[in-house]
């Protein structure tokens, strides 16, 4: 069994932006050690179990950075004794640009942190606030100088387009200023009204008005052509890494490559989900319960997923993928997938007349045509 990733939520926030649907609470500091305390305790038996270097780690959240410098020290201490990173492995860390310091990167850096993944969303303060992002533009660039500094030259910008009342010169100038400051991975995604979220209910009610679909194709089309541009290789539908002149070298994030190839990554903190060898799981999304029970957290939503559905899995991750999936592995998929192979086979026949999925290089790929309308395809295929 080879589980070469782990995830770790950290879900403290000081504010719940009203786009985001991810586990996280308002922070009152109050409960902050005691969580440090039972991650810990998680870490170790965690690493009884795996027993092995990592080959990327992931701390997300919620706002991991918000997390008090004095406690990050013992996590991380921890973490290199129970949850050890291989010499070549990739740490990243989610930032805040409003909760970096001087201090706190120099822990990370310290703890073997070397990527970190800086939530920027927008420069334009009027669209931070459509989204209730509460950050000052200004602050990015000075936590991408604070990381550098630090010894940090693995830098991801977030950042999203489509968001009420953005235009597309907007969008714009949010990609000049974000290449500007020559990140090596830029993630751009189009904004999502996700159930249940603020801001969801804002559109539901009439108060805001989501972007036509003509200028979010067109905002999304001016992303690859200006960081294609830039020297940045679309390597996913929503991330770029920074082209070098080393082909055996990438700025790939590493980490979501093992969720897009499906591989095997074990899940730490509360809301955190798993996957190994077909077996897929959440750790319980309420903190006092994940706080009472140790070392192991109460699981929710267990599933094992049997051949067909791992197939359609595969299709769907793996054609996110800009260079697509191999013929011999899409022929094993459908071969794979029962009564359901017919149905895909036709799928892709279709989306193939319809130049929305090509053969190329010995891949079955999406084209241009088929990035813009890529949940279209992929759910045929799912």
């Amino acid at each position: 069994m080879r589980i070469a990733s782990a995830y770790l939520h950290v879900p403290f926030c000081f504010h719940k932006c009203h786009y985001c649907d991810f586990y996280s609470i308002v922070d009152n500091l109050d409960r902050q050690a005691a969580f440090t305390s039972r991650m810990i305790a998680e870490l170790e038996a965690v690493g009884l179990l795996l027993n092995q270097p990592m080959g990327t780690i992931f701390v997300g959240g919620g706002t991991p950075t918000l997390l008090r410098p004095e406690l990050w020290k013992p996590l991380l201490s921890a973490m290199k004794i129970f949850l050890p990173l291989a010499t070549d492995g990739e740490f990243t860390v989610e930032a805040n640009p409003e909760t970096v310091t001087p201090e706190l990167a120099a822990i990370l850096v310290e703890g073997g942190v070397n990527r970190v993944s800086i939530g920027c969303q927008s420069f334009h303060a009027a669209h931070l606030k459509t989204l209730e992002r509460w950050h000052d533009p200004a602050n990015v660039q000075r936590s991408v100088e604070i990381f550098r500094t630090a010894g940090i030259a693995n830098i991801n910008l977030d950042l999203i387009f489509a968001v009420p009342g953005q235009t597309i010169d907007d969008w714009r100038a949010d990609l000049d200023q974000a290449l500007a400051l020559e990140p090596l991975h830029l993630s751009c995604y189009g904004l999502v009204f996700e159930p249940n979220t603020p801001l969801t209910v804002k559109m539901n009610s009439g108060r805001i008005t989501p972007a036509e679909q003509d200028l979010e194709a067109a905002m999304y089309e001016a992303t690859i052509d200006r960081l294609s541009a830039a020297a940045y290789e679309h390597y996913e539908i929503s991330n770029w890494a920074r082209r070098s002149e080393d082909s055996r070298s990438s700025a790939r994030c590493r980490h979501n490559m093992a969720y897009w190839k499906n591989r095997n990554w074990w899940a730490i903190g509360p809301s955190a989900s798993g996957h190994v060898n077909g077996l897929r799981w959440k750790n319980v999304p309420r903190l006092g319960e994940y706080l009472e029970n140790g070392p192991w957290p109460p699981v929710v939503d267990v599933e094992r997923v049997d051949a067909p559905t791992v197939a359609g899995e595969q299709f769907m991750l793996g054609l996110r993928l800009i260079e697509g999936l191999e013929l011999g592995e899409v022929e094993q998929l459908l071969h794979s997938s029962g009564e359901s192979q017919s149905g895909r086979r036709a799928a892709i026949g279709r989306h193939l007349d319809a130049g929305l999925l090509e053969r190329r290089d010995d891949h079955l790929r999406l084209t241009r045509s088929g990035l813009m309308l890529a949940n279209t395809v992929l759910e045929d295929l799912i």
